[in-house]
C-alpha cells in the first residue's frame, strides 16, 4: 500500500506539531499503522518506535521517549492517521516515518511492510 506523509517542519522547543499519514487506497483502514523516527547521528541504529494504532483505531501504543506528549488517532472517513506531538524537545528532531502492517500494530520495524517517504521534524532550542 502506498503511504503519503504530510506535516513536519521547524518548531521551537515546547511547541506542537501534527504529522499525517494517508492513502488513497481504500484498504488503508484495514491496516495497523505505526510511526517511527530516525534521529541524526543514530543512522546505525534501528528506527525508534514512536507510536502505533490498530486497524480498528483502538489500543494506541507509545514509545517511552514520547509517552505523555504524543497522541495517535485515525480518521476513517479521510483514510488518515495523525500523530500529534506536543512539548517538543530538541531531541525529538528526526525524520519521522509512518508504516503499515496487516499483521500487528507492533513496535518493531520488522512488523511493517509498507513505509511512507519520511518527513523531517526539527525542534530548535
Amino acid at each position: 500500500i502506498h503511504l503519503e506523509q504530510s506535516g513536519g517542519g521547524l518548531v521551537q522547543a515546547g511547541g506542537s506539531l501534527t504529522l499525517s499519514c494517508a492513502s488513497s487506497d481504500h484498504s488503508f483502514n484495514t491496516y495497523h499503522i505505526g510511526w517511527f523516527r530516525q534521529r541524526p547521528g543514530k543512522e546505525h541504529e534501528d528506527h525508534e518506535f514512536v507510536a502505533s494504532i490498530t486497524a480498528s483505531g483502538s489500543s494506541p501504543n507509545y514509545g517511552d521517549a514520547v509517552k505523555g506528549r504524543t497522541a495517535i488517532s485515525r480518521d476513517f472517513a479521510k483514510n488518515t492517521v495523525s500523530l500529534q506531538m506536543s512539548s517538543l524537545r530538541p531531541e525529538d528532531t528526526a525524520v519521522y516515518y509512518c508504516a503499515a502492517s496487516n499483521y500487528c500494530a507492533g513496535a518493531y520495524r520488522r512488523d511493517y511492510r509498507s513505509w511512507g517517504q519520511g518527513t523531517q521534524v526539527t525542534v530548535s532550542s
